[in-house]
Parts: C-alpha cells; sequence; structure tokens
C-alpha cells in the first residue's frame, strides 16, 4: 500500500464523516427554523391581538381631537367677533 492509496483512501473517509456532519448540521437547521417560525407566529398572532385595542385608542383621540378643534375654532372665531366689532365701533 503505497502513500497515494493511503491518502486517497483518507480523504474518502474525511469526505464522507463531512458529508454526514452537513447532513446532521441541515436537520438541526431545519428543527431551529421549524422553532422559530412557530415563535414568529405566536409573536403575530400576540401584535394583531393587541391591534384592536390600538385601533379603537386611535379612533378615541381622533375623536378627542377633532372635539377639541371645533372648541378651539368657535372660541376664536367668538373671540374675532368680538375684536372686529369693537374694531369697527372705533371706526
Amino acid at each position: 500500500m503505497d502513500i497515494h492509496a493511503f491518502l486517497s483512501i483518507l480523504l474518502y473517509v474525511s469526505a464522507i464523516v463531512l458529508l454526514i456532519v452537513f447532513i446532521i448540521v441541515g436537520i438541526k437547521l431545519i428543527t431551529i427554523l421549524d422553532k422559530v417560525d412557530k415563535i414568529t407566529d405566536d409573536v403575530s398572532e400576540k401584535v394583531n391581538s393587541f391591534n384592536g385595542a390600538i385601533t379603537t385608542f386611535s379612533k378615541a383621540a381622533n375623536g378627542i381631537a377633532n372635539i377639541s378643534n371645533s372648541v378651539v375654532f368657535g372660541v376664536s372665531s367668538a373671540i374675532s367677533k368680538i375684536i372686529n366689532k369693537k374694531t369697527k365701533e372705533e371706526d
């Protein structure tokens, strides 16, 4: 048995071992990706459950903003009418 035959056998054995290691790592990566997929689905469901509450708060905030805008517009128009009457009386 010469050195070339020994090195070729060693190369084939190491290639087979490396292939087995890659297969094992691939299987482990697939299981890890399945777990990550389940976690992201759970997080997505929880975020979607909060969407209803967030939408409700958003609608309430928009309603309050509209009411406050109406009040401010009413008060400012009343003040401008009073100021305009006083300026017309002075003229």
